[in-house]
């Protein structure tokens, strides 16, 4: 009798454990369907931590995992972000071959966490297009007929600038001291974006405050 109880309780055991195959005889999970699946009815939960953290989807080989509605959502949400520098006071910057990297160094807002305020890089996390903008301000410093002005640099290169010598009249500088360049860039996943001041002078200072030179990239599709 306690060898046929000792048989039913092994039986039970590799019954509870046996994976099952419908549609299929070689069953790779727990349950192993082959085919659509389909629930008529679910009962709606009150246990709003779970839903926010139960979502059930299936990988391209048709396994079913479980993954938190958190991570779904960001895998989606496109960049937006603006940033400036941290400081107000005057930001002075030495150019090595006329050109010199923007060190913006504090970010508003970055909704996809793609900005790195320590080497002033943003760094695509998704293929796309996206609306960059970049304004600067200088100081009373940059002379006339002097070479001024702003790009944006993709990988490394630049892409887009605005750039152009200020004039006088009558002696005066009439020239406003802001620059700014803005324009539609396509990139994919690891492509990088800078900003930099382009000029003849070896030295430039530019203004910190927020509202006069600062920067916003945008995922428009």
């Amino acid at each position: 009798m306690k060898n046929f109880t000792l048989l039913v309780s092994l039986l039970l055991t590799t019954c509870l454990y046996a994976q099952v195959g419908i549609e299929t005889t070689n069953p790779t999970s727990t349950l192993d369907i082959n085919g659509d699946l389909r629930i008529r009815s679910t009962t709606l939960t009150t246990n709003l931590t779970a839903a926010k953290d139960s979502i059930i989807v299936v990988d391209n080989i048709g396994n079913s995992k479980r993954v938190s509605s958190k991570t779904v959502v960001n895998s989606y949400l496109k960049t937006v972000i603006k940033g400036q520098f941290s400081s107000t006071s005057l930001v002075s910057l030495n150019l090595l071959s006329n050109r010199v990297k923007i060190p913006f160094d504090f970010i508003q807002f970055d909704a996809n966490t793609e900005f790195n305020t320590a080497t002033s890089t943003f760094t695509a996390k998704q293929d796309g297009i996206y609306a960059v903008k970049v304004q600067i301000k200088s100081n009373s410093t940059v002379g006339v007929a002097t070479n001024f002005g702003v790009a944006i640099s993709k990988n490394g290169t630049v892409v887009n600038r605005n750039s152009f010598a200020n004039i006088s009249v009558l002696s005066t500088n009439v020239t406003p001291p802001v620059r700014q360049v803005e324009s539609l860039i396509e990139m994919t996943t690891g492509d990088t974006i800078i900003f930099e001041i382009v000029s003849d002078l070896l030295s430039v200072s530019i203004l910190g405050t927020n509202e006069d030179c600062f920067f916003t990239i945008q995922q428009v599709r």
